[in-house]
């Protein structure tokens, strides 16, 4: 068999060729993986709601973009029997040391922290990352907390909220996502 001349057409159908059956094949995985990772997604949240609310039965969602907000909040007003039993929210801050964090915030009867869940953070291991009931109990001292009483900031800056240990920024940052859903949540409540 004669080896072929390489010249720049041989190359530039040789590269062509690789890089179609390579993006056929991340198409490919990208469609076999989509669903899974979709229901994976959406069974955390529904697992969130359910750390940070009583029992509920149903669901209602919807999102919503707060004001000068960059990214939606997403609201999920639940009942049980028809009675409304509490809202968790789906929230967000930029203040964390390590930028961006989600987490999930539940009120029953308007103004009571119901409980708390980290959904996604970057924040420092063994520090930040303490906000995460999985790595210490820091994020209980939320939960029954009435927000027209209690100051939703930390004691450094003269709330009532005890700041994690070296990991002030990532403790004012998990209030700024709380207050961003709370304030959301009595928005919506006057409208």
């Amino acid at each position: 068999m004669a080896k072929k001349e390489s010249s720049f057409v041989n190359m530039v159908l040789t590269l062509f060729v690789v890089t179609a059956i390579a993006a056929l094949a991340l198409g490919g995985v990208y469609n076999v993986t989509k669903e899974p990772i979709a229901i994976a997604k959406r069974l955390k949240i529904k697992k969130a709601i359910g750390e940070v609310l009583p029992e509920f039965d149903s669901i209602i969602e919807t999102k919503i973009l707060p004001q000068g907000g960059k990214d939606s909040l997403t609201f999920y007003e639940t009942t049980n029997q028809g009675e409304v039993v509490g809202t968790a929210i789906r929230t967000y801050t930029d203040e964390g040391f390590s930028g961006r964090f989600w987490i999930m915030v539940g009120f029953v009867n308007e103004d009571i922290i119901s409980g708390t869940s980290v959904l996604e953070h970057k924040e420092t291991p063994g520090l930040g990352d303490k906000m995460d009931k999985k790595k210490s109990d820091w994020s209980f001292q939320f939960k029954n907390k009435d927000l027209t009483k209690y100051k939703l900031s930390v004691t450094k800056d003269g709330g009532e909220v005890d700041a994690i240990t070296a990991a002030t920024i990532s403790s004012r940052a998990f209030c700024d996502a709380v207050q961003l859903a709370y304030d959301e949540l009595k928005k919506q409540e006057g409208e």
